[in-house]
């Protein structure tokens, strides 16, 4: 399963990170989807391997202007980039009378369908090719919410002692069976793959969360997650000093929950553009001036023992089927010199 990161930064971009954009997929397809679309995600797509054509569903946490004012730019995009499959939209009630009105005064017309979801009257809110996706209502200023994707196509293992112990002879037969399929024998008897074989493995799973000041709503999702990512907008301090009322998680908020639950890998993104990913130092002394990305991180792993990641644009993880978590930069060479001058 892949994870894309196209924005990390909360409420407004900043000179190396956009505003909140997550894509998540199955390695062996191309098919993806695209949780939340904040203004510039469509230019973060074109330095990802992700094509609007490939989209099948886009899931919004909420609609705060970060996660959400992409969306109407993308759609027009895709249009022009000749898609004509429907696509499913995911999210609080609001999202489809806030498209409809941009589509009205925009003159803007799709060829394509738009197919959507209230999440408020669903938990499970898509179940196809492969994957599983169910929300849960979380605790932010306007209605939020936070997704679990859960990989559904896993290979399956023959059991080979099972069907030799019923006198049922190798052949193409065993292989239809693998596949979890219903045959029917020479002699009238009637299998059904699913008795006969059984997943070669655990089906994973990844939990992404939208704004929330209570990492614990999450609860029911991470069971038996393998990843979670969440916003830790602030330090504990700095929130602190901003107060509750942008009801935000700190990064101790979230990796206290992500330890207590057992998570074994867990990514933090959402950072507050006062947190710069290079802060300035003193000339003299050599000391940091100001806020850095590595202050959230230092107080997540006081209070996390598993795999922390920060996250960071265009980079892309990938959780193997073996449960661990791989990370490669989508950056050019360039990127990367401009990021650090």
């Amino acid at each position: 399963m892949q994870i894309t990161f196209l924005g990390t930064s909360s409420g407004t971009p900043t000179r190396s990170r956009n505003v909140s954009a997550i894509a998540v997929g199955l390695e062996r397809t191309r098919e993806w989807y695209l949780v939340d679309c904040g203004e510039g995600t469509q230019h973060r797509l074109l330095r990802a391997p992700l094509s609007l054509l490939k989209l099948r569903a886009v899931l919004i946490t909420h609609m705060h202007g970060d996660h959400c004012y992409g969306l109407p730019g993308m759609l027009a995009s895709a249009q022009l980039s000749g898609r004509a499959e429907p696509l499913t939209l995911i999210g609080p009630r609001a999202l489809e009378p806030f498209l409809q009105a941009m589509m009205q005064f925009a003159e803007l017309s799709l060829d394509y369908e738009l197919h959507f979801i209230d999440v408020a009257d669903n938990e499970l809110v898509w179940d196809a090719l492969g994957m599983r996706i169910t929300r849960c209502k979380l605790s932010h200023r306007v209605p939020s919410y936070g997704y679990r994707f859960e990989e559904t196509n896993v290979e399956r293992r023959l059991l080979v002692e099972k069907l030799r112990e019923e006198g049922i002879p190798s052949g193409p037969e065993w292989n239809r069976l693998q596949k979890g399929e219903r045959i029917t024998l020479e002699d009238g008897r009637i299998l059904d793959g699913l008795c006969y074989s059984q997943p070669s493995r655990k089906g994973r799973v990844v939990v992404v969360g939208g704004d929330n000041d209570q990492p614990a709503l999450l609860e029911p999702l991470c069971e038996d997650a393998d990843l979670l990512v969440h916003e830790s907008t602030y330090t504990l301090e700095i929130a602190a000093k901003v107060g509750p009322e942008p009801q935000h998680s700190t990064a101790a908020q979230v990796a206290e929950f992500a330890e207590r639950v057992g998570l074994s890998h867990l990514i933090l993104t959402h950072f507050s553009p006062r947190y710069l990913d290079i802060p300035a130092t003193n000339p003299v002394t050599g000391e940091q001036k100001g806020l850095s990305v590595d202050d959230l991180r230092a107080e997540a792993k006081t209070l996390y023992s598993g795999n922390l990641r920060m996250a960071a644009d265009l980079e892309r993880y990938n959780l193997t089927r073996k449960g661990e978590l791989q990370c490669e930069s989508l950056r050019s060479k360039r990127d990367v010199e401009s990021k650090s001058g």
